[in-house]
């Protein structure tokens, strides 16, 4: 099985196009069909006595107005200058952060000709991932661009390869980690005066060898001008580490983090919020297990320590109160008396008089007179055991739930355990045997009884001992042992886990469980995680972000396929601590790593939200009135004056009306909507509520339904047509526009900065600014084979393309400025031919193809297991085969509600996900079907939207829709968008008195 990699994403295309927009005005690459007119340079390569390296013509002024427009186009703020050549990219975790760069390696070459690169990172198991990628993604990137390239790991003991690097034309790619080559970072004039001694002690990469002629390994790379893409570069931001890139001599560098410390000049920012309201990746649930307080032990808990105030820890302990006792905070000091603390409590009366404390950084501990030593954030005399175990338990029952739930899906379910102790998990006996530690006997003690049940019995039919393993370094005899995660060990472990990816992704391969070290954590990454336990001795205190990071990516099928069903692509954390604290904690790292805000509404946050004015028209509500809404929601105890969201805004609520002002009262649901989107708890739910969604098979029998099913139901086929000639003039129209619009283009622009070099103690710097100039270019002297590059970026034939070119008129901007002019001609014969594919497609029915009603039940019997924060729970029994009803939105909530309580509405249905219709541009699932009862009845599918203004929408919506409207109309149904219930009945009501 091998994972599909899908071309046509929006947003992981909007990021690669930022950066080759970055470039914008750079001459375009060789064709390979040049008009040679009296040169033979190379379009952005320049040889040197090492090698072939990039090259870059344009200046910082057209760098920073490239820049800008970017930030322009991605709604990003605009930098005031340009912050050295370094580039930000911001992908949250588990949205395609390495395909995007690795991608756009090759648009680079494709478009400018660079054909050196190196990706520097910063520890071993994100290099494993990066060349686990190289190495999946080769087949699909040779399919799209059909281009030769070689990929190595910069080696001390190959050094060959670095030769090899610098000297050939086709695409190099070096993956290097940061450790290689920034230990002894120096100056070179420094390096000179070292010693024959001192010089052996550098790194390989910078002492002369003859390997390479005498030469270092570094001066090839810097030959090269090497386009450097940092990966999580928030971890190379050390003085060392920032000035080894630089001694690489980057052409720039292109930062791709989830967390950017430093965001210099970003051009594309995809936050975690985005990534999950555009489903990107998994929902997060947290089923937390805990214990109450145990007052049969001496429970000891050391919370914090403090040598500021004073010499003094704070522990957590049972205090009597009374007969009774409770776990309370307080603080102690060397030689206070437990017994004391406790107000007498018998379980402290042998020796838990406090010792000593430790207040070394990263070994605090608390030490009494019995010996009893307890460590910062663990626990002594607690239920710790009993609580790992419950974990153990509940993982596999989640596990179970979900091989259910994707039972006949392809979909092979992993759940993934972090250990601290591999012989917690496995023991090594002295004579070579091994033996179960007690969390894999936990293990199979769980899954022989769970898999007994009814519910689950069958699910998984493999030997038990082939379900679960372990991957952990091994240490020279052989045995596997406990590491920090970055020890030489630990790199053989990383392959293998990364090699393993594809294989584990299989259903015929047995394993589901697997058990790693907790400090292996960084080195997992697979899509079919669907469940996360860290086993750990104490409260897990490692980042949420970095736990959840290892299962956010969407699953994939037995064809290797994204899957897209919301219903699947749940991640379940099971956690000891409570939900409540689980998201709280992920909440503050993500207001510390992204400066996001949750839970407060700004004054603006309703000024995009669409009214209808009285003429019909839709436009935003602006931001004047969107603060004085601001005010009313304060006043009327939804907001505090910060903005904060109280409690009394409680939209889960049955009974719960957001009080609006009477001229706003139809923006109800999208003000819901805004305000919810403030609201992070929305963002990760408590496993524990969810509730099983029951079938009526009794509606379905109904003959309205039937009718209705049989109507919707049958499945189609598109094609596209269109003619030529409607194709040429719509790409002459946009060309002419945009020279109405921006003008004509302009040749390249050549910038003259004359400074003052000034001589300090702290170096040479050039801030006196003498002169600046601009000249233009002269007409390049090589013009590309504008009609192959056409035809290889669009397919249509030369003739087409001649024709539109010289309609244009523009053809004498091609001489000015070779690249904007294809650049701008290939953006808007693409756009020409977009709109014309959507409004040239044609729906066909296949004979005996339909959607199963049968299926509607099927599902119900696998189980239907929702979340109560976004159901809806139907009033009316008869009228829809489900008793609850899930939405996405505040609009969806209101238009269910609708359905249910208005009595024309005889039966409606929200369509599954499994009902899709195939479009150009992916499936696509209509919302609702309904029948309605009035002087005839009517069987309507409606799709609801938060606004009709297609401006206000995305493309992909729009276009979906646009499909799904042809389709319907193909089989005889009425489709169309909606805001409400209200409006399909006026919207009715309006046609049929204009067929009188």
């Amino acid at each position: 099985m091998k994972i599909k990699f899908d071309s046509t994403l929006a947003y992981q295309k909007t990021a690669i196009d930022a950066v080759v927009q970055l470039f914008d005005g750079q001459p375009l690459a060789d064709s390979g069909f040049a008009v040679t007119l009296s040169s033979t340079e190379i379009m952005g390569v320049q040889q040197t006595e090492l090698g072939l390296g990039n090259q870059l013509v344009l200046g910082d002024g057209h760098l920073l107005s490239n820049v800008h427009q970017v930030q322009e186009a991605n709604n990003i703020p605009k930098v005031s200058e340009l912050q050295g050549r370094h580039f930000s990219i911001e992908m949250e975790t588990g949205t395609g952060k390495t395909y995007v760069y690795l991608r756009s390696i090759f648009e680079l070459n494709k478009v400018y000709g660079f054909t050196k690169f190196i990706i520097v990172v910063p520890s071993v198991p994100i290099r494993e991932g990066v060349l686990a990628s190289i190495d999946l993604m080769k087949e699909h990137f040779t399919s799209i661009y059909n281009k030769p390239f070689s990929r190595i790991v910069y080696d001390s003991k190959a050094l060959g390869q670095v030769r090899q690097f610098a000297t050939s034309n086709a695409i190099q790619i070096m993956v290097i980690n940061v450790q290689s080559f920034q230990k002894d970072v120096k100056d070179d004039e420094e390096i000179s005066k070292l010693t024959p001694e001192q010089l052996k002690k550098l790194n390989v990469i910078n002492r002369e060898t003859d390997q390479l002629s005498g030469r270092k390994p570094i001066e090839f790379i810097q030959a090269t001008r090497p386009i450097v893409i940092v990966d999580e570069p928030q971890n190379m931001e050390a003085d060392a580490s920032r000035k080894a890139i630089d001694r690489l001599s980057p052409l720039c560098t292109l930062r791709y983090s989830a967390t950017h410390k430093n965001p210099y000049n970003l051009l594309y920012k995809l936050d975690p919020i985005q990534a999950y309201d555009l489903r990107l990746v998994k929902r997060i649930e947290v089923a937390s297990v805990r214990a109450e307080a145990n007052l049969n032990a001496a429970f000891i808990e050391l919370v914090e320590v403090d040598n500021k105030k004073a010499l003094r820890a704070r522990i957590k302990l049972n205090v009597a109160n009374g007969a009774n006792a409770s776990p309370k905070a307080v603080w102690v000091k060397k030689g206070s008396d437990l017994a004391v603390v406790s107000k007498g409590r018998q379980e402290y009366q042998d020796g838990y008089i406090v010792q000593n404390i430790s207040f070394n950084p990263g070994s605090e501990y608390i030490e009494f007179t019995n010996g009893n030593v307890v460590e910062l954030g663990n626990a002594a005399g607690g239920l710790d055991e009993d609580i790992m175990k419950a974990q153990v338990y509940e993982t596999v029952e989640q596990h179970l739930v979900k091989e259910r739930a994707v039972r006949g899906k392809g979909i092979k379910v992993l759940s993934l355990f972090f250990i601290d102790r591999v012989a917690n998990y496995r023991i090594y006996n002295d004579d070579g045997t091994t033996s179960l530690g007690k969390i894999g006997l936990w293990f199979e003690e769980a899954f022989l009884e769970l898999s007994q049940k009814p519910l689950y019995k069958g699910l998984i039919k493999d030997p038990l001992e082939k379900l679960h393993n372990g991957y952990f370094s091994q240490d020279k005899k052989g045995g596997y042992k406990d590491t920090s995660g970055s020890t030489k060990d630990d790199d053989d472990t990383y392959h293998l886990i990364m090699s393993a990816k594809e294989r584990l992704l299989s259903l015929d391969e047995p394993l589901r469980f697997i058990f790693s070290h907790s400090a292996l954590r960084e080195g997992w990454d697979n899509p079919n995680v669907f469940q996360i336990c860290t086993l750990n001795e104490s409260k897990s205190s490692d980042r949420k972000r970095q736990e959840i990071g290892r299962g956010l990516r969407l699953p994939v099928n037995q064809k290797g396929e994204r899957v897209h069903d919301e219903t699947v692509n749940r991640l379940t954390v099971i956690a000891n601590e409570s939900y409540e604290e689980f998201a709280r904690s992920l909440q503050s790292e993500y207001e510390d790593d992204y400066g996001i805000k949750f839970g407060v509404v700004p004054f603006e946050a309703f000024a995009k939200v669409i009214v209808t004015t009285p003429e019909g028209k839709e436009i935003p509500l602006g931001q004047d009135k969107s603060k004085d809404l601001w005010s009313h929601l304060r006043s009327a105890g939804y907001l505090d004056d910060q903005g904060r969201i109280l409690d009394k805004f409680d939209p889960k609520n049955p009974a719960f009306k957001l009080d609006v002002p009477v001229d706003l009262e139809v923006l109800r649901p999208k003000i819901v909507d805004e305000m919810q989107r403030f609201v992070f708890k929305n963002r990760v739910v408590n496993s524990k509520d969810r509730e099983t969604i029951s079938f009526r098979k009794s509606v379905t029998l109904d003959p309205a339904f039937e009718e209705l099913w049989s109507r919707i139901s049958q499945r189609t086929r598109y094609r596209v047509k269109f003619e030529t000639e409607d194709l040429i003039q719509s790409a002459v129209a946009r060309l002419k526009e945009h020279l109405a619009k921006h003008g004509k283009i302009t040749a390249l622009k050549i910038e003259i900065d004359k400074v003052e070099l000034d001589h300090t103690q702290a170096g040479i710097g050039t801030d006196t600014i003498l002169d600046q100039k601009t000249k233009f270019a002269d007409s390049p002297k090589v013009l590309p084979d504008i009609l192959a590059y056409l035809q290889n970026e669009t397919e249509l034939t030369r003739h087409t393309l001649v024709e539109i070119l010289v309609r244009s008129g523009r053809l004498d901007e091609f001489k000015v400025n070779p690249q904007a002019f294809i650049s701008l001609t290939t953006d808007e014969i693409n756009k020409a031919l977009h709109d014309l594919m959507l409004r040239g497609i044609q729906y066909e029915k296949i004979a005996d193809h339909f959607w199963e009603m049968r299926q509607l039940e099927e599902d119900a019997e696998k189980g239907l297991v929702r979340y109560l924060t976004n159901l809806y729970e139907v009033k009316n029994h008869d009228k829809t085969p489900y008793d609850y009803v899930e939405y996405q939105s505040e609009v969806e909530r209101q238009f269910a509600h609708d359905l249910d309580n208005n009595e024309r509405v005889k039966l409606f249905v929200k369509l599954p996900s499994w009902f899709k219709v195939d479009t150009p541009i992916g499936p696509y699932n209509p919302d609702w079907a309904i029948v309605l009862e009035g002087d005839e009845r009517l069987y309507l599918v409606r799709e609801t939207k938060s606004t009709l203004d297609e401006e206000k929408r995305r493309k992909e919506e729009n276009a979906k829709i646009a499909c799904g409207r042809v389709h319907f109309k193909t089989i005889g149904v009425d489709f169309d968008d909606t805001v409400s219930l209200k409006h399909v009945l006026d919207k009715l009501v309006v046609q049929a008195e204009q067929m009188l």
